[in-house]
């Protein structure tokens, strides 16, 4: 199964951090000007991929010419350009960092971006202490025992059930805003899953 680490052009953990995440990677994309944080962390990434209005020309000499691909289209954002390319070359999980930070409604776009691709592939933002998942369809997750975990509804979810928490919910429904049943539940062993009928959410961990 190809994994990807994509890396964006927002707030970039440290070098120790990525290359934690690049060690569990197949593939190292940059989504755009992203190709200059993963330099700066030590890391070349494999493919640059966007419309390369924010990479560095000393970014763009570090892949051959053939993984820099250049997609002419504004009505999408680079972190979607990064992510069509894995779909179609049937990539079934990608890490995302450097999607956050700075700007609220960049983080938030980035955020909601990733909707129509998380029934394709298993996606998970990721920084220090914490990960983002979105989730679609029934997923298992590696956990700490002990770990804070929520969950945030963006659509009406129905059938929800969590397994290897604190508090577990059996085939619930869940309103879009309404997280009184769904935060700062608490991990039980080193795994635990969401199963859910219908619906898009956020499950928020602590690593």
């Amino acid at each position: 199964m190809l994994r990807a680490l994509l890396i964006g052009n927002g707030e970039t953990p440290d070098a120790a951090f990525l290359k934690s995440l690049a060690a569990r990677a197949d593939l190292i994309l940059a989504a755009d000007g992203g190709a200059d944080r993963a330099l700066a962390g030590g890391l070349t990434p494999d493919v640059i991929i966007g419309d390369l209005d924010s990479v560095s020309p000393a970014a763009k000499k570090r892949v051959s010419p053939e993984n820099l691909i250049f997609v002419d289209n504004q009505n999408n954002t680079d972190l979607e350009k990064a992510l069509d390319w894995l779909v179609k070359r049937g990539c079934k999980a990608c890490t995302l960092t450097g999607f956050s930070g700075g700007r609220w409604d960049f983080t938030l776009g980035n955020f909601l971006s990733v909707y129509p691709y998380a029934q394709k592939m298993d996606l998970t933002f990721a920084g220090p202490g914490w990960n983002f998942y979105p989730v679609q369809k029934n997923r298992r997750f590696a956990c700490r025992p002990n770990a804070r975990v929520s969950l945030i509804p963006l659509k009406n979810c129905t059938g929800v059930t969590l397994k290897g928490l604190k508090y577990p919910l059996k085939n619930a429904r869940l309103k879009l805003g309404g997280t009184g049943l769904t935060l700062s539940n608490i991990t039980t062993g080193k795994t635990f899953g969401v199963e859910m009928k219908s619906g898009f959410l956020f499950v928020y961990a602590e690593d």
